[in-house]
């Protein structure tokens, strides 16, 4: 559903029913595809098979790393910006939860930041005309391009640093960061919603 539903998301911003938006949805698809396959590859040689929550955050890499490239790029540039989110993401999401010991439930910035910041980076490779893109804009090379992409992938997580310390700083004073330990055995299901979201029994 989430990936039907991000056809919209690429196709629509190009706000008309034309060749641009054909474009996007086909990379869109394609790069889904392929991360969520490469997902799975590499699940199958490290654990012997795949696993179904592995291909869905495969193919959720996908769609972020080809987000800020759907307009752009052309499906030799969506394959390759698949198979490289599908490998990074994957291994930053063993690294977050395994070296950092960080608790990110749903790998939310192994798959969308680093897949953001792939996808924003490759764009400025895969918009040349020369790997089937839409051009890059008059006088600019693909190394020019890349410090543009550069400059902005510093300059959003400047600002959403910021603006998310100034949000965790005003939500800590008001209710707190963190449940109890034993809200969190019990589950935040039971304890903020009163009811079970998953009942297996």
């Amino acid at each position: 559903m989430l990936w039907v539903g991000w056809f919209g998301f690429n196709a629509g911003s190009a706000l008309a029913a034309d060749g641009n938006a054909g474009m996007a949805m086909v990379v869109t698809h394609i790069s889904a595809a392929v991360a969520s396959l490469t997902w799975a590859f590499i699940e199958w040689i490290k654990f012997g098979k795949p696993s179904v929550v592995g291909i869905v955050t495969g193919t959720i890499a996908g769609l972020a790393s080809i987000t800020p490239a759907s307009g752009f790029v052309g499906p030799i540039g969506a394959v390759v910006i698949g198979l490289v989110a599908g490998f990074v993401c994957q291994w930053f999401a063993t690294w977050i939860r395994t070296t950092c010991k960080i608790d990110d439930s749903l790998d939310v910035f192994a798959v969308h930041g680093v897949g953001g910041i792939i996808g924003t980076l490759l764009v400025a490779v895969f918009a040349s005309e020369s790997f089937g893109g839409l051009g890059l804009a008059e006088g600019a090379t693909i190394g020019s391009q890349m410090l543009v992409q550069i400059t902005g992938i510093v300059t959003v997580a400047i600002l959403s640093g910021i603006a998310t310390w100034i949000i965790a700083k005003i939500v800590l004073g008001l209710t707190g960061l963190r449940v109890s330990e034993e809200e969190e055995i019990d589950g935040l299901d039971i304890s903020a919603h009163g009811e079970r979201g998953y009942d297996l029994s």
